[in-house]
């Protein structure tokens, strides 16, 4: 499992020129390979069809050399197409991969402390689609070997290269393979690329440049497979988790042999786009700095798209063009017609606009335009029937019901842009709002606001309102109805059961969440920053989180926030997959007011959508020093509106694209005491304070419901 960053754009280049480079010339002979008994007969090679480059590179590297008889490698050498990761029906369930494992498979193949203190051995870990892709791609070609006629195969992954005297070191390990089996024949499993497991692999050593795997071997770049290896690999299935783990519960039963040092290596200008389903456990223990995410690289090409759907209860359309990187706005039809001098703003903010009323004068400019691209589905024509003729080619019809819509294929083909590896989602139910621009008219807006805010630099994210828009935050969001009478479930669970300590950590935070960081007394939940002088980031702290998710509902809690540099008091709801979050941050530096802050990715539950490390992001005037007293502050999230309170009044709002789409899946509340690495953002700590201390009291949900996993929890 290669979960390395790429080594950057100029080294990829000068790697890539030296390989070219060297294919000038000839390596020579591989004993091994060949024709006839002890001989390595095949070459597979696991290429995906929409990557020609990378099976045009390989080809290069192996065209270096020849085999035994002197014939070209390539001779011998067969593609195998890769199941792709974004075809849906490909990575589906099935019989042959199970794709929940556990993290003590993690730990079995690369022992971790920190991994193993955060989370149970049980914990599930559920695949990515890369990674279902990449076992199903390796399962085919067992199939190929188990049915083939050469008793040995060379399996390949399409990002590899032969290191220097690779033929040699090849050569010398095979016969050493052979002597070391020569009852069976030959080894039925033969590493010859891998990666040791952060140095934790164990080993049995057994000379000739050979050693025997026990456990700790990453990659299934390069391996010699046999007939009876793949056979014994197939009646093994269902492969459990990423291939390359599941491979180290059956190194005793295929006898394993690795070569001392590998002769094979990935290449450093093939930059992988596959997703590792393991790197959010990894990050939130601190083992890793970095979490999963992508951003459509391609996203401004795709010009302007206006669309018409037939309006169901769920709006996949919108959702999946926002997964495709673009900023998307849906209309209800009760707003005004979009006149010609509306078209500027309305196409200089969004990329999609989705049932916009367009009056005929509007739409007959935007027809007229190149850039322009249209999208119906099937049961949006009757409602279109007066429109003028939509151009031909730049007009995309979708099926009625977009739950049957399985590909991304034709309708990223048509839009220019590359498909992603999500499935294609069901959207968001309609009445959660998600991509409305209810942004209040300047008219609406109180011009002398009760607490002065100010913006701070946002993502640049096709979810964030572009730069050009120049937001400032809203003082003032008018006509809202009271969602508080609504709550009927209220739960305090300051020292309730439905709270859990955390253990794990996050990238851009100093410290390690331990359970010495967190203690309960009189006045309610302490947490505890201080200085530590073993562990991984050299400061220990305390978090909690709510067991249960809520969607929607208002969350409080008093808090006296920790004074000093370099710290920050945190209360906030979050989730991962995809990453939304909606918060409230005190600087210990500057407590006199709060960052208030939106986090939006688009997807469905599930969906590996993790960009942006700004949010959109504003400061609050309180008007008090808040590590002086307690103070209650609340975050009320709603369908299409969040508002923040402190001690009962309400000091910022949020609504749709003002200045992002708003969180629509359900979220954990939190709480935190935490070092951030950027001083921007609260200074730099300073170790002569610590430690420092915040304290929670009275934690408390109020939902429309009592939620199953809160009903035994609730006061008499």
């Amino acid at each position: 499992m290669n979960i390395k960053d790429a080594s950057g754009v100029l080294r990829g280049l000068i790697f890539s020129l030296m390989r070219a480079a060297l294919g000038l010339f000839s390596y020579g002979r591989m004993s091994a390979f060949g024709v006839g008994d002890g001989k390595i007969g095949a070459i597979l090679v696991i290429n995906l069809d929409r990557q020609p480059q990378r099976w045009r590179r390989v080809r290069r590297e192996l065209g270096r050399f020849r085999t035994a008889s002197g014939a070209p490698l390539l001779s011998i050498t067969r593609r195998l197409a890769a199941v792709d990761a974004r075809d849906g029906r490909a990575v589906a369930a099935t019989a042959d991969v199970d794709t929940t494992y556990r993290v003590g498979d993690q730990l079995y193949v690369q022992p971790d402390a920190r991994l193993e203190a955060c989370f149970g051995a049980n914990e599930p870990v559920r695949m990515t689609r890369q990674e279902i892709a990449v076992a199903r791609s390796h399962i085919e070609v067992w199939k190929a070997v188990a049915a083939g006629t050469e008793n040995h195969v060379l399996v390949l992954e399409d990002d590899v290269w032969f290191k220097r005297g690779a033929a040699a070191i090849i050569d010398r390990g095979w016969r050493a393979a052979l002597r070391h089996c020569k009852d069976e024949g030959g080894p039925k499993l033969f590493y010859l690329s891998y990666a040791d497991a952060g140095g934790t692999a164990e080993r049995i050593e057994l000379g000739d440049g050979l050693f025997h795997p026990l456990r700790g071997l990453w990659f299934l770049s390069g391996y010699v497979l046999s007939r009876a290896g793949a056979a014994a690999l197939l009646r093994a299935m269902p492969v459990i988790g990423p291939v390359d783990l599941w491979m180290n519960y059956r190194f005793e039963m295929l006898g394993a042999l690795a070569l001392s040092s590998p002769a094979i290596l990935q290449r450093q200008d093939a930059v992988s786009d596959n997703s590792y389903s393991i790197i959010p456990f990894l990050a939130r223990a601190g083992t890793v700095d970095a979490a999963s995410g992508s951003l459509p690289s391609n996203r401004r090409r795709v010009g302007i798209v206006l669309a018409w759907t037939a309006g169901g209860e769920r709006e996949s359309l919108a959702m999946g063009l926002s997964m495709l990187g673009l900023r998307v706005r849906v209309f209800d039809g009760d707003e005004d017609e979009v006149e010609v001098q509306d078209l500027p703003t309305l196409f200089g903010t969004f990329d999609a606009v989705i049932n916009a009323p367009v009056a005929w004068s509007a739409l007959s400019v935007v027809t007229g335009s190149a850039d322009a691209k249209f999208l119906i589905e099937e049961a949006a024509f009757p409602p279109l029937g007066g429109l003028m003729p939509l151009p031909s080619g730049r007009t995309f019809v979708l099926p009625d019901d977009m739950s049957d819509f399985e590909g991304w294929g034709p309708l990223c083909a048509f839009l220019g842009l590359d498909e992603p590896t999500q499935a294609f989602p069901a959207g968001a139910e309609r009445r959660l709002r998600v991509f409305r621009d209810d942004r209040p008219i300047s008219a609406q807006r109180i011009t002398v606001p009760l607490f002065r805010r100010s913006a701070s630099q946002l993502d640049d994210s096709p979810w964030v309102l572009p730069a050009g828009c120049d937001w400032h935050p809203s003082t003032s969001i008018a006509d809202r109805t009271s969602f508080a009478e609504e709550l009927s479930a209220h739960t305090v669970m300051t020292t309730d059961p439905s709270l859990r300590t955390l253990v794990e950590t996050f990238p851009g935070n100093l410290a390690s969440f331990e359970n010495e960081g967190l203690l309960h007394n009189e006045e309610g939940i302490r947490l505890i920053v201080s200085k530590v002088e073993a562990g991984a980031r050299g400061y220990r702290s305390g978090a909690f989180a709510s067991v249960q998710a809520f969607a929607h509902g208002r969350f409080e809690a008093e808090i006296k926030a920790a004074p000093g540099k370099g710290l920050v008091t945190g209360f906030f709801l979050h989730r991962d997959a995809p990453r939304q979050e909606i918060d409230v941050e005190i600087a210990g530096m500057d407590p006199t007011r709060m960052l208030v802050n939106v986090y939006f990715n688009p997807g469905d539950e599930g969906a590996t959508m993790a960009f942006g490390y700004r949010g959109s992001p504003c400061r609050i005037d309180l008007g008090f020093d808040a590590t002086l007293d307690f103070h209650c502050y609340a975050i009320e999230w709603q369908p299409g509106y969040i508002a923040w309170l402190v001690d009962g009044r309400v000091v910022h709002e949020r609504v749709g694209w003002d200045p992002t789409p708003l969180p629509h899946l359900p979220m954990h509340l939190h709480g935190n005491l935490w070092p951030p690495r950027s001083e921007e953002l609260a200074g730099k700590i300073d170790d002569k304070t610590l430690p420092a201390t915040t304290t929670f009291r009275n934690v408390s949900v109020k939902t429309k419901s009592v939620p199953s996993a809160l009903k035994a929890t609730q006061p008499a």
